[in-house]
């Protein structure tokens, strides 16, 4: 199953998503999912931050969306990668920037703000799509810039 979705995740061109039964297991899948589709696009300063901020975002839609299916696509654009969790709830998240001391959760958006260039979430037809984005460094202008 993982080796399907990855051939869809992984084609720059596709703006497909990949449906995933809203369980916590699936967090697991959307991450592995996304360190191949980073490591296929040879994105490896990204792969520690981009498995874990996926981890918290699919963690999220699991836990307060209530639907049966999340949806999770990988984009890639000129100087920026975007990964975005779709479900069916429209009920927006918020950052909570100060926990009650001992509170378990709230600490998934403070990681997104923390390690991601930009994030938000929009509303859909059908539910939201909750995204981050970092920026790809590309290592050939890096590269001149340094000779």
């Amino acid at each position: 199953m993982e080796h399907t979705f990855l051939g869809v995740l992984s084609d720059p061109d596709s703006a497909e998503e990949v449906r995933l039964p809203s369980r916590p297991e699936s967090a697991g899948v959307a991450r592995r999912l996304v360190l191949s589709v980073l490591q296929a696009w040879k994105l490896h300063q990204l792969l520690e931050a981009g498995e874990l901020l996926t981890g918290e975002l699919v963690a999220n839609a699991v836990r307060h969306a209530g639907g049966r299916m999340i949806g999770l696509k990988v984009v890639r654009r000129p100087g920026w990668l975007r990964i975005e969790v779709r479900d069916s709830s429209r009920s927006l998240p918020c950052l909570i920037l100060a926990p009650e001391t001992g509170y378990q959760n709230g600490h998934g958006l403070r990681l997104v703000d923390a390690l991601a260039d930009r994030w938000g979430a929009d509303l859909l037809p059908r539910g939201k799509g909750v995204w981050f984005e970092m920026k790809v460094r590309d290592r050939d202008r890096v590269a001149a810039t340094l000779a």
